[in-house]
């Protein structure tokens, strides 16, 4: 299991760098994020440190670019539409949610991408 864990990580990892210039990707605490009991084994199942560490050492051989965007950036929270933070969204389970303010819906993780990559970009 771990043999096929690494191949697909190292597989996944070089089709990403190959196919794109800049990376954006969330500053996730890793660690801190292990200690929550619930989340520990799933996190640790996908091997997210490996993941991330071979993004940035694939990124250094192909000249490409991993941007980090903040922990603590509301991006699940924040439309991407309009801007607006939904401080309603917070709770882990709300999986898809309507900006009160424009009217957009959003899927929680398809948006956080947005977000992340938009955050990624603005700070080059």
């Amino acid at each position: 299991i771990a043999n096929q864990r690494m191949d697909f990580i190292n597989k996944l990892s070089t089709r990403i760098i190959t196919e794109y210039d800049i990376i954006c990707i969330e500053d996730l605490k890793v660690e801190n994020m292990l200690k929550n009991h619930n989340l520990a084994q799933s996190i640790s199942d996908v091997s997210w440190s490996k993941f991330t560490t071979q993004l940035e050492y694939k990124a250094q051989w192909y000249g490409k670019v991993i941007k980090k965007v903040d922990t603590f950036y509301a991006s699940s929270q924040t439309c991407h539409c309009c801007r607006y933070k939904n401080e309603g969204t917070k709770d882990l389970k709300v999986r898809d949610w309507t900006c009160p303010k424009c009217y957009s819906t959003h899927d929680r993780d398809i948006n956080a991408s947005i977000n992340i990559l938009m955050q990624g970009i603005l700070a080059n």
